[in-house]
């Protein structure tokens, strides 16, 4: 099945990070920062199977030569910020498809980080990293740290890309939200053209569930090594944990979906009795009598249903439960 990833997160002072760190592990290398004069060395990386640097199209060859330089790139986009909170970088991070070759999630990686430099006038940090040993081997991804000031010839200059504020959004007529959306869409089109490409019937998109017009919970994502566990027969509390959380998560939409047909039962009930004698309790009885049975089929389908507690309980109490239960449908359905 393929999947669809893309995370972009900030790197800010404010959470203890800074970009040359970040671009030290990302492209498995030495890096000192010159503002803390910290060595960061991540040389002894196996993983990292490409590194480049991408800058603007816009820039002439050899003008910003300097910002082909991972250190000092990094170490300058660190100097352009003065605040404690400072966002100094920021991240994309992608799934690159598990389906194509090597060479094709190589070309897919290098086309977006491109577009993204020239989009924004940034210079792009890619570096692609292998599945670890051990780990799933379908988790082919690539890291693209970005300034998030533009690159010229000099130096860094205006903030730029997401990281622009709201008001130079404006002047485009744009907003944050909507190039966030934008970037999206656009990364979801470039894995589907190379799917296409390659001959390959599959594709992804960048939109939710909801948006889609698919009513179902997003499946659990259970990491790799727990699986790993559970294969070898050894239980994982935070697998089933995570389970759990879900088959929650698909009963409640299920009671949701049960309560609105229940509410469609009640205005069913009251146009087919019309001015008849039966009266305002004889809807309210039909439609609780069309809610719990909505509700049970509802629960029995999410898997919910099965032996509990409730089970063992005292004639009085389950009396009780049910007053309970016909009350807070009641209430449930506006009666």
């Amino acid at each position: 099945m393929a999947v669809y990833r893309l995370e972009i997160s900030p790197i800010s002072r404010s959470a203890g990070r800074n970009a040359t760190a970040a671009a030290a592990y990302r492209a498995g290398e030495r890096i000192r920062d010159e503002r803390t004069r910290k060595l960061h060395n991540y040389s002894h990386r196996t993983d990292v199977r490409h590194t480049e640097i991408f800058l603007p199209a816009t820039l002439k060859d050899g003008e910003a030569s300097w910002a082909r330089d991972r250190e000092r790139l990094w170490n300058t986009a660190e100097a352009a910020e003065h605040q404690r909170n400072s966002r100094v970088a920021r991240e994309y991070q992608v799934s690159l498809p598990h389906e194509l070759s090597a060479p094709l999630r190589l070309e897919l990686a290098r086309r977006f980080s491109r577009e993204l430099a020239d989009r924004h006038n940034i210079a792009v940090d890619l570096a692609i990293h292998e599945p670890r040993a051990g780990g799933d081997p379908r988790n082919h991804h690539a890291h693209l740290l970005v300034t998030t000031r533009e690159v010229g010839p000099l130096g860094l200059g205006a903030k730029a890309g997401l990281d622009r504020s709201d008001k130079d959004f404006a002047k485009f007529g744009l907003t944050g939200r909507g190039e966030l959306v934008a970037i999206r869409e656009r990364w979801a089109s470039l894995i589907n053209d190379a799917y296409r490409a390659a001959g390959l019937d599959l594709r992804v998109d960048h939109r939710s569930l909801a948006a889609q017009g698919i009513d179902r919970e997003p499946q659990p994502k259970i990491p790799f090594r727990l699986l790993q566990m559970e294969q070898r027969g050894v239980p994982s509390e935070v697998a089933e944990r995570i389970r759990a959380a879900y088959r929650e998560r698909v009963a409640a939409r299920a009671a949701r979906q049960a309560l609105a047909a229940g509410a469609e039962a009640v205005d069913r009930s009251a146009e087919q009795l019309g001015p008849q004698t039966q009266g305002v309790e004889d809807v309210r009885r039909r439609a609780r009598e069309a809610w719990m049975a909505l509700r049970r089929e509802a629960l029995a389908a999410a898997g919910e249903r099965g032996p509990g507690p409730e089970r063992n309980l005292s004639e009085d109490h389950a009396a009780d439960r049910d007053r309970g239960q016909k009350r807070a449908v009641d209430e449930d359905l506006g009666l």
